[in-house]
């Protein structure tokens, strides 16, 4: 008598939550507020001298000081950057950037000598 309980117990409540699933696609969403965050990574700021310029690969590699905002010490490394950005730029020129890292990719946000 248990088993019987249990079992008819079990499927009136799985057909509930399949009702109730049903009930979902009809929702009216128009009407609800979706607060969509996204959250972009911060912006850095540092100085430094251009040590090379691809334009092919779209890169500046700089020799810069440290970034305490993203716990680096001071080191030579390649950023991304636009054609635009790279334009009047040229090895040697010392320049102060801003750049984003995001999932251990430097890119160049803003760059002038």
């Amino acid at each position: 008598m248990k088993l019987t309980l249990i079992a008819a117990a079990s499927t009136v409540l799985t057909l509930s939550f399949s009702a109730l699933a049903e009930d979902m696609p009809g929702m009216k969403m128009e009407s609800m507020e979706m607060k969509q965050e996204t959250k972009q990574a911060p912006v850095a700021t540092a100085d430094g001298t251009i040590k090379a310029i691809d334009p092919t690969k779209h890169t500046v590699t700089i020799a810069h000081g440290a970034v305490p905002s993203v716990q680096w010490p001071p080191m030579t490394m390649a950023f991304s950057a636009t054609e635009d950005q790279l334009k009047g730029l040229a090895a040697g020129d010392r320049v102060s950037f801003t750049f984003r890292l995001e999932g251990g990719k430097a890119t160049i946000v803003s760059i002038r000598k």
